[in-house]
Order: C-alpha cells, then structure tokens, then sequence
C-alpha cells in the first residue's frame, strides 16, 4: 500500500507522539498467560486504562490542544471518555470547553468531565443525536467543534498506540480493536499496515450497535434509529462517511458481538489480568470467546481501550 492513499500521515504520527503527555503513552503491553492458557491463543493486552482519564482518549485530545489558542473554546461531544480526555488537557492549557452528553450518557463518566474542569450539558436520548446539537451550539458561539475520528488530530493521537505495539519483539497475527467512530481502528490499523503490513486487524463492535460494521461490510451508509448495547464507549448508529473511507484497504475482518460475551470479557480482564474493563474495552476478548476457533494458536492483541466504571456497574457485571 502507498502511504499517500490515506490522509493519516505516518510522520505526523510520529510527532503527535512526542507532542503527548508522557501519562497517556507508553501504556503497558504484553503477553498475558493466564488469558493465553484459557483462551488457547497468545494474548498481549495493551492497557489503556491507566492514565488520568481512564482511556485511550487522552493520546488524541493531547494532540488537539497543544495547538490551541487561549481564547479558543472548544466544544465536543462525548458517550464519556472523549469529554474527559479533552477536559483534562483543556484544563492545562486553560482551554474553554463545553461538552455535550446524552440523557442516557453514563452519570459517572459525566461527572468527571465536570470534574475535570469542562461545562457538561445535557441533550438528547443518544450520543448522536447530543453530537448534532454540539455542533450548532458552536456555530452559535463562534467555537470549534471537534469531532472525534472525524478530524485528523483525534487519528494521529490514537495512531501511537500502533507505534508501541510493533516495538513488541514478537511476530503479531491479529489485532482486536473496537469500534465506534473509528479513530481507534484507523489510527492504529493505519501504523500496523505500515510497518507490519502482514498483521491481520479485526474490528469489533457490539450487535447492538452495528452501524459501522453494516456500512462497512455493505459499502453505503448505515443507520440506525437507536442502540441497544451496554458499550455505551462504541454505541454508534450514525457513521463518518469519512471513518468509513479510512478504514478501506486497512480492516481485514469485523465481528460482532453480543453483550454476555462482553460481561464475560470484563470479568476474564479483571480476574485474569488485573484490569477493570468498561464494555467497550473488553470487546476483544468477547470476539475471542464467540469465535474460537479463528484464534487458536494465534498471536492476538487486545487493546483495553477503556476503563471508566460507575460502582454500580462494577458492581452489576464484575462482582458476581
């Protein structure tokens, strides 16, 4: 593949990393054995639930405010760990920011943000449909809007993580990545096909929120009228044409998966490895689970993109 296909530069990968705050790269990666043995697969988990916002989300929102102005205000919109991401680093570079949240948005990843530092309004039944009035709340303010997977900063962020995973001193078949815009897929896919252009990638979404994965497959624009699936990080029913265009000539497979192998991933994760997954992090694993055979004897990545958990919900899925 020619690098000048894709509008995500490899060179401005390399930058953005060494623009990033070092609490959000260089996140742990390796093989983990009790996962392997049970799963009949060598799987390396990157962790990216360990920095100050809980998610990989930190990586893009670093690149998108060190070129920020201070007079700036950005506004955004967020299912939780995008609004904290960009609230954290707007707070140190003292960035105005609104966020905007669904109804149905997770009330503890909604505090955060406010937490953090950024304005939080409420609006709408679903991510997409808070994301629309972002978008003319900030026309109406002179503000930028940023959008998640659809602007490059958000791609370039996420893209690092490919850069520490072909550090690894091993040969990798898969990489499992969920999916919801896309800025995780095709940050990453984009750097793996690069420098191992071999490696397989799998994205992973819930059947319950499948429009990307529909769209992608069918090759037009799919939407849903709503979502039904407790990965509220990759709930999407209205795609970026531009996310499904990066992912062209990047995806090998998809899989869809089902909500009780994602509760199951959780608690493999925080039995097996020490780490509590959200939903939409444990993915991977549940596509391991529900296809088994595709992995066995396989090296697989498992990216745990997240990690941001109410107590109830720890409480509803992990402690049982």
């Amino acid at each position: 593949m020619k690098g000048n296909k894709y509008r995500l530069q490899i060179e401005n990968v390399i930058s953005a990393h060494k623009l990033i705050h070092g609490v959000f790269k260089n996140s742990p990666q390796s093989i983990n054995e009790p996962l392997s043995d049970l799963l009949n697969a060598n799987i390396v988990v990157k962790d990216e639930t360990l920095n100050p916002v809980g998610s990989f989300k930190g990586r893009g929102a670093e690149v998108f405010v060190q070129y920020a102005q201070p007079a700036e205000h950005f506004f955004c919109a967020s299912a939780g760990n995008f609004g904290q991401a960009m609230a954290y680093s707007c707070r140190a570079k003292q960035v105005k920011l609104t966020v905007y949240a669904s109804r149905n948005a997770n009330s503890y990843k909604i505090d955060k943000m406010r937490e953090m530092g950024a304005e939080v309004k409420i609006f709408g039944d679903d991510f997409d449909a808070a994301k629309l009035e972002a978008k003319n709340r900030a026309k109406e303010f002179d503000g930028r809007f940023i959008e998640d997977s659809l602007d490059i900063e958000s791609l370039e962020g996420a893209a690092t993580i490919g850069l520490e995973l072909v550090q690894l001193p091993i040969d990798i078949d898969m990489v499992l990545i969920a999916l919801g815009n896309g800025a995780l897929v095709n940050g990453v896919a984009r750097v793996m096909k690069h420098f191992k252009p071999s490696t397989k990638i799998i994205a992973v979404q819930a059947k319950g929120a499948s429009a990307m994965v529909d769209s992608w497959r069918s090759g037009a624009i799919v939407n849903y009228s709503t979502v039904n699936t407790i990965a509220d990080g990759i709930a999407v029913r209205i795609p970026i044409p531009q996310a499904l265009i990066d992912m062209d000539g990047l995806i090998d497979d998809a899989i869809l998966v089902n909500d009780e192998s994602i509760i199951e991933g959780m608690k493999l994760l925080s039995k097996k490895a020490g780490i509590r997954a959200e939903p939409s992090g444990a993915v991977g694993i549940a596509a391991i689970l529900e296809n088994p055979s595709l992995f066995q004897n396989k090296t697989v990545v498992t990216i745990v993109c997240g990690g941001n958990l109410s107590n109830d919900q720890e409480e509803k899925w992990l402690n049982d």
